[in-house]
């Protein structure tokens, strides 16, 4: 008899040469330049029971462009492997052909001009269209948002993340996790979390003074689908206190916690959980590493990477799935579960193309509600815009150049350093940069631009801590984003060398001189994770750069030398 192991990696087999993942689907009509909604939305619906995850949206109501990164590069055992594959070896793997819908949504070549041919991506109100298209075929489908929500807009920053707040009530989830959400401050939290409709799930949020869970966050929800007892359990991001500022939240305490995630996933099959879901936002690598070592998880809904992958992963006996970021996809998986166990899945990740699927009117109405008051200052031009303006990129983003280039200017910086986050929205060419552009890559709760003198040793301590936490070996030890963005010096990385020993030759671009270890150097910032830091909001210092250049046009930053091999 074949074993479920062994069913599921034939599954995968024919999803990539069949397209039952439904990817194949879309992949083919791509190559035909003519999607229609109806199209978008085919599945062959299978089994009993369906999930729908939503991830990283990053507080993006409306319709943006969205680069994927050029540069995604693993380490370790995940070197080569995807997500960590891009552009033309992506295409390639994936079967995709080039210059078509599925070009556009899951790689970065020619993003401009694809862009311009197909369009913007996403739209809540388009992700309300299709996830009520799955209930029409499912009713019972669970619908789980992976975190990243309440963060990353100019009216999610006004409204104190109430706009996403009111959106995501009328999708009707099932449950969520959390990342960003807690750099709104916990008493915001908590109270946003008290009237929540639906679950609010983290068996990693604990108690920081009693190291207990936290009585506000359980650690999953059981419920019954399709005649089937499913069990979600929840993964916050386990770094928070380390990459957002731990003076925030300081009631609670994270991290991995694999081991009381084991006791969980016991004690929720022990209640009679025959499927176990995962809804993490751990990140992809950390996600197949928590499948190797965890047992009893059937399916981890992946997120925190930003990643976007038309198959899942099988990791001996789970699949992992990425659904992209900033509404860009929903992902589709259906499960066949028989006598207690996952015998088999269908999977499709659903790209919303926002001049492909209709907006569902209620949903418009209730975004426009939400922005109205915003509307005027969000729409202010403040200059033009003649590059393509992107963050994603382990390295290097012309949003965060730009930024960087804002810092040097209006803080009078010798260096300036831009946080290597991965969310925020493109643009292309010929597009108006309006302050709702700018607050898209730059709104946070803590946006101070510091000025400061910091020692060249000092500089590379910076560098080398960042690069452990993007290039260790251990998936564990990777706490998230890219590298932090540099103006004003230059720098060599070797990502496979070992902690301490990954950065040399830095040089100060003005003069040319190498950096010295001893000197002190004026050094530009934002998103500092130390209480008090003090500065205008990058905002204001981006605008006013922007206001004076006029039309910006990026010019091509190569500061950074990376060795790979």
């Amino acid at each position: 008899m074949i074993s479920r192991r062994d069913f599921l990696q034939v599954g995968m087999a024919a999803s990539a040469l069949l397209g039952t993942s439904g990817f194949g689907n879309w992949a083919r009509l791509s190559a035909q330049q003519a999607l229609t909604q109806d199209q978008l939305l085919e599945f062959d619906t299978f089994g009993n029971v369906s999930l729908i995850h939503v991830t990283d949206i990053h507080a993006q109501l409306k319709p943006v462009y969205f680069r994927e990164p050029s540069v995604n590069l693993g380490v370790g055992a995940n070197k080569g492997a995807v997500p960590h594959v891009t552009g033309a070896d992506f295409r390639r793997l994936y079967g995709i052909e080039d210059g078509t819908p599925s070009h556009y949504a899951l790689s970065s070549g020619d993003f401009s001009a694809l862009a311009a041919q197909y369009g913007r991506v996403g739209g809540m109100d388009r992700v309300a269209t299709v996830i009520n298209a799955i209930r029409a075929d499912r009713p019972d489908a669970l619908l789980l948002d992976g975190g990243d929500t309440w963060h990353g807009s100019y009216t999610c920053l006004k409204t104190q993340g109430q706009d996403m707040v009111n959106v995501m009530n009328a999708l009707r989830p099932d449950a969520m996790t959390f990342h960003w959400e807690f750099t709104l401050g916990s008493d915001r939290v908590n109270e946003i979390v008290e009237g929540l409709p639906f679950a609010a799930l983290g068996q990693n949020i604990f108690d920081a003074e009693w190291d207990e869970p936290a009585e506000l966050f359980a650690p999953y929800k059981m419920f019954e689908r399709g005649g089937t007892k499913i069990a979600v359990i929840g993964q916050a991001f386990p770094y928070m206190p380390i990459a957002n500022p731990g003076w925030m939240f300081p009631e609670y305490s994270f991290g991995i916690r694999d081991e009381h995630m084991a006791a969980v996933v016991e004690e929720a099959r022990a209640a009679g959980a025959e499927v176990v879901v995962v809804l993490s936002h751990n990140g992809f690598d950390v996600d197949k590493k928590m499948a190797s070592v965890v047992p009893g998880i059937d399916v981890i809904l992946s997120g925190h990477t930003h990643d976007a992958l038309p198959e899942p992963v099988v990791v001996g006996d789970t699949i992992v799935v990425a659904s992209g970021s900033h509404g860009k996809f929903v992902s589709r998986v259906d499960l066949d579960v028989r006598d207690g166990r996952m015998m088999g899945y269908r999977h499709k990740l659903i790209p919303i193309f926002s001049d492909v699927i209709a907006a569902d009117p209620e949903m418009t109405a209730l975004i426009d509600e939400q922005r109205a008051p915003y509307e005027a200052e969000m729409a202010e031009v403040i200059g033009q815009n003649d590059t393509t303006l992107y963050r994603r990129g382990n390295f290097n983003g012309t949003w965060d150049d730009l930024i960087c280039d804002a810092l040097l200017s209006e803080r009078d910086a010798q260096i300036a350093m831009s946080p290597g986050v991965r969310w925020g929205a493109s643009m292309i060419p010929g597009q108006d940069i309006t302050r709702e552009d700018i607050f898209n890559v730059t709104s946070m709760t803590y946006p101070n631009a510091y000025r400061t003198e910091m020692t060249g040793e000092f500089i590379k301590v910076i560098l080398e801590d960042v690069a452990d936490n993007i290039f260790n070996p251990d998936p564990y030890y990777q706490q998230g984003g890219d590298m932090v963005r540099i103006g004003g010096m230059g720098y060599q990385i070797d990502i496979n060398k070992p902690q301490g020993e990954r950065i040399s030759g830095m040089t100060l671009l003005s003069s040319g001189e190498a950096i010295d270890p001893a000197k002190s150097y004026t050094v530009a910032g934002w998103a500092s994770v130390n209480e008090g830091t003090e500065g205008p909001p990058i905002w204001d210092v981006v605008e006013s750069h922007i206001k004076k250049l006029g039309t910006v046009t990026a010019g091509d930053h190569d500061n950074v030398k990376v060795v790979v091999d």
